[in-house]
């Protein structure tokens, strides 16, 4: 493969790669760069490309180590990262000026509830070991293979099987005490919350029932409301969606409440 055949094909996958890395580190700076750190290190190591996997999983191999080293000294976030994040915004009348602003001028600002539940996920997934919340956004997100995944983490595939079976349950266990949307007794009401907020008018629960993981959450198990969830995710891209630029203002904000709330508690 040349240079130019790696340019070409490289650009069809920057989308994926792009959204797979600020899940990882819910930075859209932090995506940026790495992914176009990805593309030159694939330049410099394009002869070590064999074609033994496809170009597809040599890249997320390239993206996958560059992230591990962005956030290898960085802790993971807590389960209840939305409620500290919920909390941060009350007490920060500058958050929603901005983000009714965003509402008001922006093409990418209306809000959804099925973008939520994306947007959701990338901060609680983010509160699972690092090898495990990867894995899982592979597998579940981005359709790989195990077989693909042992590629692109260099391990074992036991240890991607173990990877997936304990992030996912731990994740299913979250969601599962948390999210209004799938549990009566679900503690967590942001998604009608601010919807009230930015759809004063619009009734939720009919908006929620055109979801079909809301539609079945009083009759599907467990394992299968998690497998709609991640249907939600996979489409999605949360850059380009209709509501991309009030959520990626969204998630800014978690990523530094989550910040200095590490920060406060490991001192």
């Amino acid at each position: 493969m040349t240079t130019d055949q790696l340019a070409d094909e490289f650009e069809p996958i920057r989308g994926q790669l792009k959204s797979y890395i600020l899940r990882i580190t819910a930075s859209v700076a932090d995506a940026e760069d790495i992914v176009q750190d990805t593309y030159i290190k694939a330049t410099e190591k394009l002869q070590t490309f064999k074609g033994e996997s496809s170009l597809k999983t040599w890249l997320f191999a390239i993206a996958s180590n560059l992230a591990k080293d962005n956030l290898r000294a960085r802790k993971r976030w807590v389960e209840n990262v939305t409620d500290i994040a919920k909390d941060a915004a009350h007490s920060d009348p500058q958050f929603f000026r901005e983000a009714m602003l965003i509402q008001a001028t922006s093409p990418q600002a209306q809000f959804e509830i099925r973008e939520h539940i994306a947007f959701c996920f990338t901060c609680i997934a983010k509160s699972l070991p690092l090898e495990q919340q990867i894995a899982i956004l592979l597998k579940e997100v981005y359709e790989f293979k195990v077989n693909e995944i042992t590629q692109i983490i260099d391990t074992t595939e036991a240890m991607v099987k173990y990877y997936l079976h304990t992030g996912r349950t731990k994740l299913i266990a979250i969601f599962e005490g948390r999210c209004a949307l799938i549990n009566k007794q679900g503690i967590c009401h942001q998604c009608s919350e601010l919807n009230g907020i930015f759809n004063p008018k619009q009734k939720f629960q009919e908006e929620a029932m055109k979801i079909e993981m809301a539609r079945q959450a009083g009759t599907a198990d467990k394992e299968h409301l998690f497998d709609l969830r991640m249907k939600v995710l996979q489409g999605i891209d949360p850059f380009t969606s209709g509501a991309a630029v009030l959520q990626l203002h969204h998630l800014e904000h978690n990523r530094e409440v989550m910040e200095k709330y590490l920060e406060k508690t490991a001192n």
